[in-house]
C-alpha cells in the first residue's frame, strides 16, 4: 500500500475534465472519478470567453470549439419592455484581436464531450459516488459506494456546490438559496423563421428586478438557447429543477418586447432551477486536499463565467503543481490560492450582483486576461 503518486480528482464536470488534462499533459498520473453512471449531454448553453479559449489552446480543443460553436459579434443589452440597447459590448472580430482569442457560445454537453475526449482512456471511472475519505500522513484512502477503494496522494474536490470534499474541509453545510430561479430552454431554430423578427446572436434582455439571455449554442445556428433569472420567494421543490410552462414564462415576462414573446410563444419544453450560492469560503485546500470551481466559489451564472473560473482554476493549480512537484503539494497549493482567490472571488461578486454589462463598460479584465502570462504570487503568508 505504498505510495501511488496519484492525483484523484472527484468530479467530471467541465472544471474537473480540464484539470485532469492539463495535470495529464504536465506529466502527472491522474485519475478522476465521477458520480454519474456515464456521460451524456447533459445541460443547454455555456458561454467560453477569450480568457478560457486560450486555456483550451493548450489543451489542443481550441479550433475544434472554435468550429463548434456559434461566435457573436457582440453581447447586445436591450431593455425588456422598450427594447433600447443599454449596451453594445464588441466581441467577434474585437475579441480575437483585443483579448487574443474569441468568444464563442456553445451546448454545454458538446463542450464537456470534446474535452472528455482529451483525458487519457481508462482514466475516467463512472458510477464512483464517494461516501468516505480517510487523509493519512502519506495518502488519502478513497471509499466509494460500490465498494471500490483507492488512494492517492492528493484529492482535488471539482465536485459541485455540493461537495463532498468541501463538506471534509468545513463540515456539512447547506448552500444558500439566493432568491432566484433560472428558466432553461432550447428552441429549435427552424422554429424562429415564422417571425418577422431579430433574433440576435447573443442578447441578455433586462428590466429591474429580471432578465432573460439569449444566444445560439450551434455554429450552424439551429439551437437557440435562454436561460432567465426571476425572483422566487422560497424554493420548495425537491431536486435540482422542475419543469415549468409557456403560461409561467409568460406570466414572468409580461408586457417584455414582443421578441422575448416570440420566444416564449416558440418554447416546447422549459424547466426551472433554484440558483444557489454560498459565501466565500475561508479555505481551499487542507492537508492533502484542495478544492477548484462551483466546490470554492459557486457563483450566480449572471455573468457566464462560472465554468469559465472552474477552467481557470484548474490551468492555475496545474501551475502551482509543475512549479513544486507533487511532493511539495502544502506549496502548490498556497500559491493556488494566492494566485485566484482575488479573481475568483471578483467575479463571483459580480456576477451575483448581476450587473455585468448591463451598461457600456470594458470587460478587458476578464475576457483579457491570460492566465499563462501571469507571474506567480507568492503563496506563504507574511
Amino acid at each position: 500500500m505504498g505510495s501511488t503518486q496519484k492525483i484523484a480528482i472527484v468530479g467530471a464536470g467541465l472544471g474537473g475534465a480540464a484539470a485532469a488534462t492539463l495535470l495529464q499533459q504536465a506529466g502527472f498520473q491522474v485519475d478522476i472519478y465521477e458520480q454519474a453512471p456515464e456521460f451524456s449531454r447533459l445541460g443547454a448553453g455555456i458561454h467560453m470567453g477569450p480568457n478560457i479559449m486560450k486555456i483550451f489552446r493548450r489543451m489542443g480543443i481550441e479550433q475544434q470549439l472554435d468550429q463548434m460553436g456559434s461566435h457573436p459579434d457582440h453581447w447586445f443589452s436591450r431593455d425588456g419592455i422598450s427594447g433600447d440597447y443599454l449596451s453594445r459590448i464588441p466581441l467577434g472580430d474585437f475579441a480575437r484581436k483585443e483579448y487574443g482569442a474569441s468568444y464563442v457560445t456553445v451546448h454545454r454537453g458538446d463542450l464537456h464531450e470534446l474535452q472528455m475526449s482529451t483525458i487519457k482512456p481508462g482514466t475516467v471511472h463512472f458510477n464512483k459516488r464517494l461516501e468516505t475519505l480517510e487523509e493519512t500522513d502519506s495518502q488519502v484512502r478513497l471509499t466509494f459506494s460500490d465498494g471500490e477503494v483507492t488512494y492517492a496522494d492528493i484529492v482535488i474536490g471539482a465536485d459541485g456546490i455540493n461537495s463532498k470534499i468541501r463538506e471534509e474541509l468545513l463540515g456539512p453545510e447547506k448552500p444558500l438559496y439566493s432568491g432566484w430561479v433560472a428558466h432553461r430552454a432550447l428552441i429549435r431554430g427552424d422554429q424562429l423563421a415564422k417571425y418577422d423578427l431579430k433574433f440576435e446572436d447573443c442578447i441578455k434582455w433586462w428590466t429591474e428586478d429580471r432578465h432573460m439571455m439569449v444566444y445560439y449554442t450551434t455554429g450552424k445556428r439551429d439551437e437557440y438557447y435562454y436561460v432567465t433569472g426571476v425572483p422566487h420567494p422560497e424554493w420548495d421543490f425537491q431536486g435540482a429543477f422542475v419543469d415549468s410552462s409557456r403560461e409561467e414564462m409568460y406570466d414572468a415576462f409580461q408586457g417584455y418586447h414582443p421578441t422575448v414573446q416570440a420566444l416564449i410563444e416558440s418554447t416546447e419544453s422549459v424547466t426551472k432551477w433554484p440558483l444557489r450560492n454560498r459565501n466565500p469560503l475561508p479555505l481551499w485546500s487542507r492537508g492533502r486536499l484542495v478544492l477548484l470551481g462551483d466546490a470554492c466559489h459557486p457563483m450566480k451564472p449572471h455573468m457566464a463565467q462560472g465554468a469559465g473560473m472552474a477552467i481557470e482554476d484548474a490551468a492555475m493549480l496545474t501551475r502551482c503543481l509543475q512549479e513544486t512537484g507533487l511532493s511539495d503539494y502544502r506549496t502548490a497549493f498556497e500559491l493556488y490560492e494566492a494566485n485566484r482567490k482575488e479573481r475568483a472571488s471578483r467575479v463571483q461578486s459580480v456576477s451575483n450582483a448581476n450587473t455585468w454589462l448591463r451598461t457600456q463598460e470594458d470587460p478587458a479584465w476578464v475576457y483579457g486576461y491570460d492566465l499563462y502570462g501571469q507571474v506567480l504570487k507568492s503563496g506563504v503568508a507574511a
